[in-house]
């Protein structure tokens, strides 16, 4: 490996009176951690999860120093396992990375193997972190309606959050697959965009709210993907089809569900819940693969925004309040 001096990172850490301090720096390869991989990034991206970890949120961000970046896209400079050659690209996602580890957003980084995923001859970098763990959650939700027998005749999916990250690959592997996805937001302006992506109709945020409080809504959706967690995620499962499922990743609109047993033992819905950091290594492979193929998405390029390493501190602002469309990738050395 050429000799490399420093590199640019994203550092989260105290300064010397205790404020937290989170910013662009520059590091050398003795100040990272231990891994099994050593990664020059060319890309990562910014999720939720990486706001927290950015603003110091102590579930997150475990330990200090830290560098967020849940996902990253890279070459292999150095690899203690026969798997990954010297020159081969791949993706590291999973696990504690960018989150009780040093994550992406780093010119280089270094994971443990089990974290580490061969890119798939279908995508190319950028489509591989323009999906990144926001992508591979939708698939893992998409897997789960599959798995539990719904099918594209069954009715309408309904994806609450459809404007996030997840939310919008999940709208585009449901359509290409053939089912009827209905998009819900509160982005009015961001209607045609869905529709774009090939969701069925659209429609508001306040839709779930009717009905109040009842134990059981009208039936309204064979199944659900939902983004968002909360009040939402309860109207969801309370209108959800007999025999239908729901799929839970999120919890940005909270982390409370306020239900009843009626819906799971008077119309049998199943719930879910999506933990894409600690998928099986054979599972998230299986995933990936339909990922790069029949899975694909059509229009990755319409939801992902570049961005350079040093821009972004408002995008973090955004994505914390709620401001983002899509996926916002990290061009790292930029």
């Amino acid at each position: 490996m050429s000799a490399i001096s420093d590199f640019p990172c994203w550092l989260v850490d105290r300064d010397a009176v205790g404020g937290l301090v989170s910013a662009p720096t520059r590091k050398a390869l003795v100040d990272l951690p231990r891994g099994d991989v050593l990664l020059k990034v060319e890309w990562s991206s910014l999720n939720y999860k990486d706001g927290l970890a950015a603003t110091g949120h102590p579930g997150v961000a475990k330990r200090l120093p830290q560098v967020p970046g849940i996902d990253a896209v890279g070459i292999v400079e150095e690899s203690a396992d026969p798997r990954f050659a010297v020159g081969s690209r791949v993706l590291v996602a999973g696990g504690e990375f960018g989150a009780g580890a040093w994550g992406g957003w780093s010119g280089f980084a270094r994971a443990p193997a089990d974290l580490v995923v061969p890119l798939s001859d279908g995508l190319d970098p950028v489509e591989a972190i323009s999906l990144g763990v926001a992508g591979f959650t939708a698939a893992l939700s998409v897997k789960r309606l599959v798995d539990h027998g719904v099918t594209p005749g069954s009715g309408e999916i309904l994806v609450t959050g459809a404007t996030g990250g997840v939310g919008c690959v999940a709208v585009m592997i449901l359509a290409k697959l053939g089912y009827r996805a209905v998009a819900m937001t509160g982005k009015s302006d961001k209607a045609d965009w869905l529709r774009g992506l090939g969701a069925s109709r659209v429609v508001d945020r306040s839709e779930l709210s009717k009905g109040g409080d009842a134990p059981l809504l009208k039936s309204a959706w064979a199944a659900g993907v939902d983004t968002v967690g909360g009040a939402p995620l309860a109207a969801l499962i309370r209108s959800t089809k007999t025999g239908g499922c729901v799929t839970t990743c999120g919890l940005v609109a909270g982390d409370d569900l306020v239900l009843t047993v009626h819906p799971f033992i008077l119309r049998g819905i199943a719930l879910y819940g999506i933990d894409s950091a600690w998928t099986p290594r054979e599972k998230k492979l299986e995933v990936w693969k339909r990922l790069a193929g029949e899975w694909k998405p059509d229009r990755l390029a319409d939801i992902a925004r570049r961005v350079g390493l040093s821009a972004l501190g408002p995008e973090i602002e955004a994505i914390l309040a709620g401001k983002i469309s899509g996926r916002t990738i990290v061009e790292v050395n930029r």
